[in-house]
């Protein structure tokens, strides 16, 4: 990140003043030596039972760095449950889950009225999501659509020559069938259905495309890609000088122009239509405000350089997430995607929501754990046959959530709302702590 030169010279110029350039060597030296050794390293690393647990959380209190509040068992839960979901497990944490809805939704694979459960510790959000499920509810719901699905892998090979590489490609295009079979010793339930190749100088990658039934399938298809992979490499004519298993070019948890040309995970769109007369009751605005604010917006992402262009994304799926044991880490990917607003003809707001990459699951992952069943279970989205479902609840939340901040935008209430939670909160923190 580039700095002012008023902001250089005022870190730099501090430097500066406690040494010159011939003294950053001992400078150096001298940090180092004054430095305490090193801790020894958290023990029983792998070990999930109680005894293992508890070994930690005495070798963190030694270390003086070990809160009780942390120190606790999930209920319902013994320790050992949670091999494959977390290592050097020492207790877990606490996060407060509020509620929005009813919900309307019409999809292919999701009907009904829902409550949906956010975590979150941000003041005004679920009053704002849950403003936005009313106004959109009362107005016929969200339609909100499934229209495809997959999870990608892409592998990288290396090789001497531009033609090597060529020559390899040429070769794994013509494999597919075998790929498949290979990919589906290692699972019961994910499929390679398709790969693609892009060639880069002398590195060729591979893009493999997965389904994952009802899991989000981020390792399922690690471990198929590796088990092909190991094929190709004893198999391929021509032999790669490297080869990774991930070359970073599937968009995997990172936010990227892939979401527009192809998509990772459950793509989802949904829409909704409000009237006029509930837009000015419930909103305080009208359609042709927030139209306006929407192309106003749509500048300032392009000035910024924003994949896609959209109001939060990341609140409402960020709260979902944490609710019901996705992997977090996606909401790079899962936020990427594209609102839009018009006037209809009859002066009502139109809005649309497109997420290409909603990578979540019903099955898998931290599913398991008791809090994030209950919270599936609030929304009939527990267990196998429901990933679909889950991913239109989850867009038709994040509609909610732009047409409320969008709102919140054109009539100046977006910081008089965070002012008004958090102001109230601090002041009966404040009571209480007296």
């Amino acid at each position: 990140m580039s700095q002012t030169s008023q902001r250089t010279d005022g870190y730099i110029g501090r430097l500066q003043k406690k040494l010159n350039v011939s003294e950053l060597a001992d400078f150096r030296r001298q940090m180092n030596k004054d430095k305490p050794p090193l801790p020894g390293r958290v023990p029983k690393g792998n070990d999930l039972s109680q005894e293992g647990v508890e070994c930690r959380r005495a070798f963190l209190r030694k270390e003086g760095c070990c809160p009780e509040m942390l120190c606790k068992d999930l209920p319902g839960i013994e320790p050992e449950q949670l091999k494959g979901a977390i290592e050097n497990s020492i207790g877990c944490v606490s996060i407060p889950v509020g509620v929005i809805g009813p919900l309307r939704v019409t999809g292919l694979y999701a009907n009904g009225d829902y409550f949906v459960p956010f975590a979150t510790t941000e003041g005004a959000l679920v009053a704002s999501y849950h403003r936005g499920a009313h106004v959109v509810s009362r107005n016929g719901g969200v339609t909100s659509l499934c229209v495809s699905e997959s999870i990608s892998r892409a592998p990288a090979f290396t090789f001497d020559s531009i033609v090597d590489a060529g020559i390899f490609i040429a070769w794994s295009m013509k494999q597919l069938d075998t790929f498949k079979s290979l990919a589906a010793e290692t699972t019961r339930h994910g499929k390679l259905v398709e790969i693609s190749q892009t060639l880069n100088s002398n590195t060729a990658f591979l893009t493999f495309d997965y389904e994952t039934a009802d899991a989000a399938g981020q390792n399922m298809v690690t471990v198929a890609t590796e088990r092909v992979c190991r094929w190709i490499v004893a198999n391929t004519p021509v032999k790669p000088v490297h080869w990774y298993v991930e070359g970073n070019f599937s968009g995997d948890k990172k936010a990227t122009m892939l979401s527009f040309i192809s998509h990772r995970g459950r793509k989802v769109v949904a829409e909704a239509e409000v009237a006029a007369a509930d837009v000015k009751r419930f909103l305080h605005s009208t359609p042709e405000a927030m139209v306006e604010y929407y192309r106003v917006s749509n500048i300032g992402a392009i000035q910024s350089g924003s994949i896609g262009v959209h109001g939060h994304y990341a609140n409402a799926l960020a709260a979902i997430f944490l609710c019901t044991g996705q992997d977090v880490a996606c909401l790079a990917e899962a936020s990427v995607g594209i609102t839009t607003m018009q006037v209809r003809p009859n002066g009502n707001l139109y809005v649309s929501v497109s997420l290409p990459n909603l990578t979540v699951g019903t099955v898998g992952g931290g599913t398991f754990l008791p809090g994030a069943r209950d919270a599936l279970r609030m929304l009939d989205c527990e267990g196998s046959g429901k990933a679909c479902k889950f991913a239109e609840i989850c867009a038709a939340a994040v509609l909610a959530g732009e047409v409320s901040i969008i709102a919140a935008m054109t009539v100046g209430d977006f910081a008089k709302a965070h002012t008004t939670f958090r102001h109230d909160a601090a002041q009966s923190r404040q009571a209480d702590h007296e």
